[in-house]
């Protein structure tokens, strides 16, 4: 057994030098992919030949997205067919998962939007965002108990897991409503009114999503991953009380009734982002064993703070409350 993966290990570095020497792969992603692979090797504890198949399907996706991008659209739906992303991204992360130690709380509310979103009413979920395949950990953490909700997610998703080679292959099978973060609006100056308009076609198609009903969409308000602070304390980003207060209207505007949620999600150390946010496309990958957490809590009431008149102040302490809320949840699971 051990020889058995030794040589597919050996072929599979060969074919990745190769691939680099032919000028398919240029170096940046050479290397990611190297360290990627030796880092997600290393966290496998039994030799498992089919991480090994699964990293050369990976490796295939990519050198077809180098040669033929593929272009988002304001809405993507999760092609199944005829390759099933949805399935590869999800079991591509499996087998690093410890899901042992892994909790899923709040089954109550789990539970309730299940209920909500089959009665036609829509669910918005406030949380925070740790790594670049949370979609696919939240997959996982549901697939056993919750696969239909798992399945129905549409997530926000910002510029770089559209636009990153290595990360396409995993958006391709994810319902994603695709926008400009705000943190990257401005990069370049001269496209800032291109992704303006932009976001607000992609705020158009959410409505009418919206509208239609039984839509569950996630949201990260900060804007942005978490990252650790100088002392290695991993504390959720808070959340932006514009990006609030656009997807509250937006619900408003729809009609349909639409309940708001916290989710909080402890990702953080099976695939760490960056220390720090860059701005260029193309960023290391590195994983280890870890558990995966998440911990839904109770409904927000979005109404309490409508009777405030002065606007600023009404956001900001939505917001914060909002924030508190989830952060209440992640320590459950932190």
């Amino acid at each position: 057994m051990a020889r058995k993966l030794n040589s597919e290990i050996n072929a599979f570095l060969d074919r990745l030098k190769t691939e680099y020497k032919k000028g398919q792969l240029p170096e940046k992603y050479y290397y990611i992919f190297l360290s990627f692979f030796e880092s997600f090797h290393a966290a496998l504890e039994n030799g498992d030949t089919n991480a090994i198949k699964q990293f050369n399907t990976f490796l295939d996706l990519s050198l077809r997205n180098l040669q033929s991008p593929y272009q988002f659209p304001l809405y993507h739906q999760k092609i199944r067919t005829p390759f099933d992303y949805y399935r590869f991204s999800v079991d591509f992360f499996r087998p690093i998962v410890d899901f042992a130690n892994s909790k899923v709380l709040g089954e109550e509310n789990i539970i309730a939007i299940e209920k909500l979103l089959k009665n036609g009413q829509n669910v918005v979920l406030f949380a925070n965002h740790q790594t670049e395949p949370d979609p696919q950990f939240i997959s996982l953490l549901l697939e056993k108990k919750h696969p239909d909700l798992a399945d129905k997610i549409i997530f926000v998703a910002g510029e770089k897991v559209t636009t990153d080679t290595l990360a396409i292959p995993f958006s391709m099978g994810t319902d994603l409503l695709c926008i400009y973060s705000k943190k990257y609006i401005d990069n370049p100056p001269e496209n800032q009114l291109q992704k303006q308009l932009h976001n607000k076609k992609t705020m158009k198609k959410m409505q009418e999503l919206l509208i239609e009903g039984s839509k569950i969409i996630y949201v990260a308000p900060s804007g942005g991953r978490d990252r650790a602070d100088k002392n290695g304390l991993i504390i959720p980003s808070l959340f932006d009380p514009k990006s609030i207060e656009m997807f509250y209207l937006m619900a408003q505007r729809a009609k349909t009734h639409t309940h708001f949620y916290p989710l909080a999600l402890a990702t953080y150390h099976l695939f760490p982002p960056p220390e720090t946010t860059k701005k260029e496309i193309g960023e290391e990958r590195h994983t280890k064993k870890s558990p995966i957490s998440l911990s839904l809590g109770n409904e927000i009431d979005m109404k309490s703070f409508d009777t405030i008149l002065d606007k600023e102040e009404k956001r900001s302490k939505r917001a914060n409350f909002i924030y508190n809320k989830m952060l209440a949840e992640y320590h459950k699971i932190s």
